[in-house]
């Protein structure tokens, strides 16, 4: 109504369009009337209103908050998307970023009013922030650090198999000074952490590249996860779940580290469970952290009973295979959840295409695929896309790009915005339909809110109805854009 009240005060159907232009932000890309044509059907002035939030692939709009749609007395041929609270399904955990400790000292060096600006904007609850609830980070060294370390780094030949010589040092410039000013934010905040590699001594190549864990270090490294949970706790940092390794198929990177499925059972099973349970530490034991293409290793792991009872889930990345892989997991152990850890986004990429297919594939796809979590790779980087070890990442683009105090926001920024700002921790997955070009996913959130996140697949503007508890409202996207909708 506000829309046609100024239109109708303007002779000039330009003049009215640019003034609309400037209140709601709108590109000369994209005519209004080409993303949001007039509904053909009445407003019902006598309901309430769905409030959303729109980005396109052309950055016209950025996580932009439109105009309010109202529900009408009808409806429309277009095609319906109906949301349906009556079909309950998982409980969310969160969404967030990974924050390597290359993040934290880019951010750590911003000056201290665009700092805590960013983390409020980041983790805070207020209309401003993205309302981040998840984040992973490494123990010890990932290979979007300056350089390689762990806890326990020893010189050249020698062991530590008491680990005498355990130390947080490493990360307690820039990383656990700023988990701590992240967790003054939001005190509810949930960190998952995985290394990439264990002190070299225990690896059978005594390099950070590849190689495996020596048995005759099990207990050792079962040991290392141990006091790295009390120390994070001594810290003040609650570390809320573990998984014993990243990508442990993935054995080339700098750090890394090759751990085949049968190896992790044991290693789980053996010794990092019952040390676990025998220091009474309740941080979750998740398993795998890599590609979909590969189901069969959380499997192997979750169909030996004895690993099986002290694991709590499994995690997966999507650089291959399909994300139906973790409705194959689910559907086998039901009793356990699965979560999605990572995806990167690459300098060499556009943001159009990227927007469409993390969305897609991770902001949509993966909770339909039962997981409880959607986080996109790393945090930060600076303008040469760094730090990174020798041999990391020269390609991945953080959700923020930072030069000084100054913030650009990516593309990753934005996917994980979509549902981080609506879905809080605690919401739960309900029903919708996929219609046509309209991919979608639902939620209800703990205060009884309902979030609608909804892609478009199309090359051209597609018009569709929300319905939801009897009442409908005609909504509009432009040619793969991408709302959330949040209705009361």
């Amino acid at each position: 109504m506000l829309v046609r009240f100024y239109a109708m005060k303007f002779t000039n159907y330009i003049t009215a369009l640019t003034f609309l232009c400037t209140l709601y932000g709108c590109s000369n890309k994209n005519s209004v009337t080409e993303q949001f044509p007039e509904p053909a059907i009445q407003p019902d002035t006598n309901s309430s209103k769905i409030v959303y939030w729109l980005t396109t692939r052309d950055e016209s709009a950025l996580l932009s908050r439109r105009p309010a749609i109202p529900y009408s007395s009808g409806v429309t041929t277009n095609p319906t998307v109906t949301i349906d609270t009556t079909q309950t399904f998982q409980t969310m955990d969160g969404f967030g970023y990974t924050l390597t400790s290359g993040s934290a000292t880019l951010i750590n060096k911003m000056e201290v009013s665009a700092k805590s600006k960013l983390l409020n904007e980041l983790f805070g609850d207020d209309e401003n922030s993205i309302h981040v609830s998840y984040i992973r980070i490494s123990i010890g060294a990932s290979d979007l650090s300056a350089n390689v370390y762990t806890y326990d780094d020893m010189p050249a030949g020698q062991t530590d198999p008491n680990l005498d010589n355990f130390s947080l040092l490493p990360d307690k410039t820039d990383l656990i000074p700023l988990l701590k000013e992240i967790i003054a934010i939001n005190p509810e905040i949930k960190i998952i952490a995985t290394p990439w590699t264990p002190p070299v001594w225990m690896k059978d190549n005594g390099n950070s590249i590849g190689g495996s864990l020596k048995p005759e270090f099990y207990s050792a490294y079962a040991n290392y996860f141990v006091k790295y949970v009390q120390a994070m706790k001594a810290e003040g940092i609650e570390i809320t779940a573990i998984t014993p390794q990243n990508e442990p198929l993935h054995d080339g990177n700098n750090p890394s580290m090759k751990m085949e499925a049968t190896q992790q059972a044991d290693f789980i099973k053996n010794h990092l469970g019952p040390a676990f349970q025998f220091s009474g530490i309740a941080t979750k034991i998740i398993v795998y952290d890599h590609n979909c293409d590969k189901p069969d290793y959380p499997l192997t792991i979750l169909n030996d009973p004895a690993a099986k009872s002290f694991v709590d889930g499994s995690a997966f990345h999507l650089y291959a295979g399909d994300i139906s892989a973790l409705s194959q997991v689910h559907n086998a152990h039901p009793d356990k959840s699965v979560y999605f850890t990572e995806q990167y986004t690459a300098s060499t990429s556009q943001f159009g295409g990227d927007l469409q297919w993390h969305i897609k594939n991770l902001v949509i796809a993966a909770p339909r695929n039962w997981s409880r979590t959607v986080f996109e790779w790393n945090l930060a980087n600076d303008v040469n896309f760094g730090p990174h070890t020798a041999g990391g990442c020269t390609t991945c683009k953080g959700a923020l790009t930072i030069d000084g105090s100054a913030v650009k926001r990516n593309v990753a920024y934005y996917i994980i915005a979509h549902i981080s700002k609506f879905v809080p921790a605690g919401s739960v997955r309900v029903g919708s339909n996929i219609s046509g070009s309209l991919q979608n996913i639902a939620f209800k959130t703990p205060v009884g809110k309902k979030t609608l996140i909804v892609l478009n697949e199309a090359d051209t503007v597609t018009s569709f109805n929300i319905t939801f508890s009897g009442k409908t409202a005609p909504a509009s996207l432009p040619a793969r854009g991408v709302a959330t909708y949040v209705i009361d």
